[in-house]
Parts: C-alpha cells; structure tokens; sequence
C-alpha cells in the first residue's frame, strides 16, 4: 500500500477512536502525512520545496512540482546541513527548518489585549485580516487566502469562531482558530510556510504568521464575529430554499437580502430569521408569505 494511503487510512481510524475529537481540522486542504519521492508526491508542495530548497541554495533545477532523484537529492544534503536524518521525506521538522518565520507586515504597535466587543473581518482582495473593537479598526495582519479555483475559495460570509486549538502542527501552525461553515472545516490558523503569506495560495483557510494568530488567539474568544469579503466563486441556484437547507447559494440570498437593508446574517444556513425576513418582503410585495425562495423571490432580489 502507498504510504500516502497508509496515512489516510491512519487519520481515519484515529478519528473512529474514543477520545479523538472529531472536531479537529483534517481538512483545509493540508496533507498530515509526510512528503515523499515518486510519482504521487502532491505538485503543489513538491513546487513549494523546490522553491525553499532554490531559496536555500540548495536546488537548481526547475520548479515543475516534479520529485525526482535531483530533488530527492537537494533535500539529503539540505538536511545533513541542518543536522537532520539525511533522508527525502519532508516532515514537520524539514519544513520548519526550510522556513524560516519572515518578518510581519502587521501593524508593528505593541497593543494591550483589547476590551469591548470585538469582531474580524478578513478582506480577501487586500489579503488582510483586520480585528475591529467597538466597530473601531484595532489591528490589521497580513494573510494568504484561498486560491479562487474549483473549491480552493475562501467562504464569503459571516461566520463565527467555534472553536480553538493549540499546536496542531504542520501546515497549521501554532494556533487554530475554527468557523462554523456549514460545507467544510476551515479556520484561521499558523502555517509552516510564512513565505505564503500576502498571496492566494491556501484551499480556503486563511493563514496567518505564527505570531500573528498566537496575539489573535490571546484576544478574541470562541463566539466572535469573523465576516470574510471579497470575490466569491459563481454559484448554481437551487430551484427552492427553505428552512433547514444550506450552502453557498443561501449565503448568496442572504447577501443580496443585507443589500436591502434586512438585518440577517449570510451565515449560509437558511434559519427562523432568515424565513421570518424572506415572509417579510412577501407580504411587502404581496406574494405568499410561505417563508420560501423560488423563481418570484429570486427576481425580486435580483438573482434572475
């Protein structure tokens, strides 16, 4: 069996065991087992290797996600250099030795831990992420975000924090930070590869500097507003929502509903209020008040 296998095979047993939380982010698009030669080696981190390991003076070959014998190579002597076990497999610790924590572009003023009522917002154009306290901007972190390809995109929406968690290891960090999406496991966490920070290069997550998300973690308790913006992938309508269903097409609704001027937010799951409000504008309009969206609704919220 592949070793890659092996540790999917692992991770799913684990999580079938007592006392394992099912809560912890196995997702996220980040791979727990190690990298690997050969022909099944993701490109995408073979790319991000070749790139640290040419970074280092150590590799000179093209950056083609390729992990041949050359690379395999480059690695064994990177790692004797760094007094590691001088073999190609890239765990934890190669990577961390790899990369090296760069300087933050945060905002450098030291600030006590705030008070008052706190919410983030992460802009996913700018690659910011900016901690608002009483709606006033507190502190502003730079960040890499989903790709915007196929399902790489960071969820548009307002979510919250549901749950935290200390040195998960690997590509997320020192810190995570988890959001209650209804159609997957992201969050804002740590990342082993600093240099990705301020570029779209996540699958959906958005990364932080270790030190970073260490402040942030400090500060905002499980609870707290986090709204991302920016572009959103295209999404197919349904022909109907109602209560209970959810998804990125109600995310949708409830943004061109906020537009209105409707207190809700684009939480992604069709709820009471979002019901109560979609009856509202029904009864405004003089449509059944059935508390359901279809073709009539889509028009008047401008989606057709």
């Amino acid at each position: 069996m592949r070793p890659q296998r092996l540790w999917g095979l692992l991770i799913a047993i684990l999580l079938l065991l007592p006392g394992v939380s099912r809560s912890q982010p196995f997702t996220c698009g980040i791979s727990l087992a190690p990298l690997m030669p050969g022909p099944d080696a993701d490109p995408v981190d073979v790319a991000d290797l070749q790139t640290l390991l040419q970074n280092n003076r150590y590799y000179f070959g093209p950056i083609d996600g390729i992990y041949d014998e050359a690379l395999a190579a480059a690695v064994r002597a990177f790692k004797q250099a760094q007094h590691l076990e001088p073999t190609a497999v890239i765990d934890e610790d190669t990577w961390s030795a790899l990369a090296k924590e760069e300087p933050s572009t945060s905002d450098a003023t030291t600030k006590p831990k705030p008070t008052g009522r706190m919410r983030v917002e992460v802009d996913t154009v700018r690659l910011r992420l900016t901690l608002f306290v009483n709606d006033e901007p507190y502190k502003s972190y730079p960040v890499a975000v989903g790709k915007m390809t196929g399902y790489n995109w960071s969820p548009v929406g307002d979510w919250r924090i549901v749950s935290k968690g200390v040195n998960w290891g690997g590509g997320f960090g020192t810190r995570w930070l988890g959001l209650n999406v209804p159609w997957g496991t992201y969050g804002i966490h740590g990342t082993n590869k600093p240099y990705s920070i301020g570029t779209r290069a996540s699958h959906g997550c958005i990364r932080m500097h270790n030190r970073d998300v260490e402040e942030l973690y400090s500060w905002v308790p499980v609870g707290t507003p986090v709204r991302i913006i920016g572009q959103a992938p295209a999404v197919k309508l349904r022909s109907q929502l109602r209560m209970g269903d959810s998804g990125q097409d109600v995310v949708k609704v409830q943004q061109h509903m906020q537009a209105l001027g409707l207190q809700i937010d684009a939480d992604g799951r069709y709820g009471p209020k979002t019901r109560d409000q979609v009856r509202y504008l029904q009864e405004l309009y003089g449509l059944p008040a059935d508390g359901a969206i279809y073709n009539d609704m889509y028009y008047l919220l401008g989606l057709k």
